[in-house]
């Protein structure tokens, strides 16, 4: 590959780094396991640096999604085993309002079906209109509204003060 590809290509993961963490975050759900999906989802895309046109950035983001999704569907033939609990109480104290409500709308959002979820963070989180988000996950746009329909009803269920949240979205950053 030729030299320009890579500075052109590091200049992309220095300027969008961040803003693909955040999606691969909210798609795994844990540090670690977005760090990985990330790590992948850059090593695919540097591959075809040299034919994608356009815009790089939805193109990694589609490969962030499908390999997330496809990782859903391998984890289903095998039993998930908890590794960690939330805690009751930081190592400080208690855990200040704001911080329990994210650890409630995390572990509401782990609790979804993989097609809802990513429904909910192409919507809400990146921002994506029903059309581009049916794009990106090759279905249709009445199957991304009652996806997300379906999705938040359940956070609504599951998280009692989801519509506190909801109201404030500077609680979740």
């Amino acid at each position: 590959m030729p030299q320009s590809f890579d500075r052109e290509f590091t200049a992309f993961v220095s300027e969008r780094g961040d803003a693909l963490f955040r999606v691969a975050y909210a798609l795994a759900g844990d540090r670690h396991s977005a760090e990985d999906l990330l790590q992948n989802a850059l090593a695919k895309a540097y591959a075809r640096w040299g034919r994608i046109r356009g815009e790089a950035e939805p193109y990694v983001r589609r490969i962030l999604y499908h390999d997330q999704v496809s990782g859903w569907r391998r984890r289903r033939l095998r039993p998930e085993v908890p590794l960690d609990s939330v805690p009751d109480r930081s190592a400080g104290g208690a855990l200040d309002h704001e911080a329990a409500l994210r650890l409630m709308l995390r572990d509401a959002l782990r609790m979804l079906p993989p097609r809802q979820r990513a429904v909910l963070v192409l919507r809400y989180l990146d921002d994506l209109s029903v059309e581009q988000t049916a794009e990106v996950l090759s279905c249709r746009a009445g199957t991304v509204a009652s996806q997300a329909s379906r999705a938040l009803a359940k956070l609504r269920e599951l998280v009692p003060a989801f519509d506190e949240i909801a109201a404030r979205p500077e609680v979740l950053r």
